[in-house]
C-alpha cells in the first residue's frame, strides 16, 4: 500500500483478514478501470508468489467471486489498489513474489 502510494496511487483495504494467517488477494486498477486480480500463494518450493486470480474482467462475475472467497475464508484480506502504470507495477510485483 505504501508503494502504491508512493507512486501516486491509491490503496484502500476492503476486508481485513488475520493478521499473521490471512491470504492476501490485491484487486489493481488503473484510473478506475479493473485490470487484473493478484492472489499470494504458495508454490511447490514453498515460496509464496503472486499469482493471477479470479475473473478476468470486473462487474458481477468479480463481487460474485469476491464474496464467495471471503465468505470461505474469513481470514482473507481483500485490498484494492488503483495504481498508475498498472502493466509497470503487476510485473514487478509477480517478479519479486
Amino acid at each position: 500500500m505504501r508503494r502504491v502510494s508512493a507512486d501516486g496511487g491509491f490503496a484502500t483495504i476492503l476486508a481485513r483478514g488475520d493478521a499473521e494467517r490471512g491470504a492476501l488477494v490485491l484487486i489493481v486498477i488503473e484510473r478506475g478501470r479493473h485490470v487484473a486480480v493478484l492472489e499470494r500463494m504458495l508454490n511447490v518450493g514453498g515460496d509464496y508468489a503472486w499469482r493471477s486470480s479470479g475473473p478476468e474482467s470486473d462487474g458481477p462475475a468479480l463481487g460474485e467471486w469476491l464474496h464467495k472467497r471471503r465468505r470461505n475464508d474469513r481470514d482473507l484480506w481483500l485490498i484494492e489498489l488503483d495504481v498508475p502504470d498498472s502493466e509497470r507495477f503487476i510485473a514487478e510485483t509477480t517478479a519479486k513474489g
